[in-house]
């Protein structure tokens, strides 16, 4: 992994790998290319594995029954009442016919509620790009508040029916809606009560006033956000989807809560059966048939609860079993429950899992480090 810094592929790096009781970080590089050495507690923009931790707050409530994964969530989102939905993805926004059930918490947490971040030039991609409803990277800036942003969501049409299909990452956004209005407290406030406070999560947040902590994002050979940028002040919409900051040992007491069936150091989140739910591959064959990133992307995992399921072994880090998830501007997790292992990389040079030589190499190396 030092190569990929020598090289400058990324500034630096820090890396967590825990097995059976045996832990071993390391610290390479630094906060930017032209920045100071990167730290132990250095933070880090974890986008997208914002969603399991987002998933997990939800999941505590339904633990609780306070809510229920197959209810409707008319009640307590009636923007999203009495949908209607695309007769075809690219057909023009009044072509609609009606959703054949409602919504519930399960397709938010599967990502199959009918709507999703999608990358062609379709008229429903245009409008909800034009609401900022989240079709890119995490710009926490760039949204409305909370009930405005589901009110411009609700005025649009669904991509698919309830059910239909996996898409990507509105779900999340909509989840930590929900919980906000649930509790009755912002979501960093609930996140903190349900996940942060009981285990130790003391850096993980959705903006910082420490920023010289702050690493330097970059993002296709610029910089994406700069320390004084948009995470150093508290947005007016918390994304459930992709908005948290973390550091390396938050990552890694989030990462043994769930290796440990759903307690860490003595404190119980969830029970091991919910976990065990939350890990599940939870699309059918028909799903991920119409599903994914790019063709074939369901061929060896599936989705639980805001995390990916790996259902093939293809490669030394794709073993059956094995759950996490990732962020696009450049942090992945990863659990395998067989081996009583995680690991948790953290970099601040966006790229996509599936093709990133960073990402990749570090997953190799944490099996290739198994001797036994």
């Amino acid at each position: 992994m030092a190569r990929h810094v020598e090289r400058g592929t990324v500034p630096g790096v820090i890396m967590l790998v825990s097995r059976r009781g045996e832990v071993h970080v390391d610290v390479l590089g630094k906060q930017a290319f032209d920045g100071a050495p990167l730290r132990r507690d250095s933070l880090f923009r974890i986008s997208s594995m914002t969603k399991p931790i987002t998933a997990v707050g939800a999941l505590t409530l339904v633990e609780q029954c306070v809510l229920r994964l197959d209810d409707p969530v008319d009640e307590v989102l009636p923007e999203l009442a009495g949908r209607r939905v695309l007769r075809r993805i690219d057909g023009e926004l009044d072509d609609t016919v009606p959703a054949n059930r409602a919504i519930t918490l399960r397709d938010l947490l599967t990502f199959r509620f009918g709507f999703g971040q999608l990358f062609e030039p379709y008229p429903i991609v245009t409008a909800a790009r034009e609401r900022l409803l989240g079709m890119g990277p995490p710009n926490p800036a760039d949204y409305p508040a909370p009930d405005e942003w589901l009110r411009r969501l609700g005025e649009l049409p669904l991509m698919a029916q309830p059910g239909e299909k996996w898409l990507y990452h509105v779900g999340s956004d909509v989840l930590g809606v929900l919980l906000e209005r649930v509790s009755g407290k912002p979501l960093d406030a609930f996140l903190a009560e349900r996940v942060f406070e009981p285990l130790g999560m003391k850096d993980t947040a959705f903006s910082t006033s420490s920023v010289d902590r702050l690493v330097t994002s970059y993002l296709e050979g610029s910089v994406f956000d700069e320390p004084g940028g948009q995470w150093s002040r508290r947005p007016r919409f918390l994304s459930g989807g992709g908005g948290l900051l973390s550091t390396i040992d938050d990552m890694s007491a989030f990462a043994h809560l769930m290796l440990n069936n759903g307690q860490h150091e003595g404190t119980r989140i969830l029970s091991r059966p919910m976990i065990e739910l939350m890990t599940t591959d939870h699309l059918t064959p028909a799903q991920k048939a119409v599903s994914g990133f790019f063709p074939g992307y369901f061929d060896n995992r599936g989705w639980g609860f805001g995390v990916s399921v790996v259902t093939a072994h293809t490669g030394m880090h794709h073993r059956p079993g094995c759950y996490g998830w990732d962020g696009g501007l450049g942090t992945s997790w990863q659990v395998d429950p067989a081996e009583g292992l995680t690991g948790v990389l953290l970099t601040q040079v966006a790229g996509f899992p599936d093709f990133s030589p960073v990402y990749q190499d570090f997953w190799t190396s944490v099996y290739q480090a198994v001797d036994d």
